[in-house]
């Protein structure tokens, strides 16, 4: 298994899909292993886990950057 790949494919399906975000808010390992579709062992559950959650907090941040320099550019 490609695990970035894999990062990049649940990254993509969370931030279009509200259900599956909230899903992740609470319980990220079931809605990891949701996306995923087939028995994967929990070391590379818990990795992937671990790679959406920082993918997805520094898409968060990268957001919050461009704000920050739109109230600058005023």
């Amino acid at each position: 298994m490609d695990i970035k790949a894999k990062v990049q494919e649940i990254v993509s399906r969370i931030q279009g899909d509200a259900g599956l975000r909230s899903q992740f808010q609470n319980d990220p390992v079931k809605a990891v292993e949701s996306v995923i579709g087939v028995e994967v062992p929990e070391d590379v559950v818990r990795q992937v886990t671990e790679g959406v959650k920082a993918a997805l907090a520094a898409g968060s941040l990268s957001g919050a950057a461009d704000k920050l320099k739109g109230l600058f550019n005023k």
